[in-house]
């Protein structure tokens, strides 16, 4: 799904690892086929993050990022304590999305920066 969503490639082992620690993931399927995921993941308490969010080229355009969003923002909303801080990093034109659900930008407070251990 990452792949076909244009996101970057995760070793399979990663992956799976990642998936189990989740702290909330939503799927959705189309007659069994994997259309759109996204996921939270976080120490439980102080800190979130969403990643993942992905919907297949052939379903975009159909609000199912929308809807994907949706139930990561519910469960948040459900079981996030006070304080807590909530981050993505968001690629354009995605970002557009994010801000309907309160997403600010960080700068020029904070840059956002990452380190990639390659494949």
């Amino acid at each position: 799904m990452r792949l076909a969503a244009g996101l970057s490639p995760r070793d399979e082992a990663a992956a799976s690892i990642a998936l189990k620690n989740s702290i909330y993931a939503v799927s959705l399927r189309v007659s069994g086929r994997l259309v759109g995921m996204g996921r939270i993941i976080g120490d439980g308490g102080c800190f979130y993050q969403v990643v993942d969010i992905a919907v297949d080229p052939a379903f975009q355009g159909r609000g199912l990022g929308k809807q994907i969003m949706t139930e990561l923002m519910n469960d948040m909303d459900a079981h996030a304590p006070a304080g807590a801080y909530v981050s993505l990093l968001a690629d354009v034109p995605a970002d557009r999305l994010y801000q309907k659900f309160g997403f600010t930008y960080t700068a020029p407070q904070s840059l956002g920066m990452f380190k990639n251990y390659p494949l």
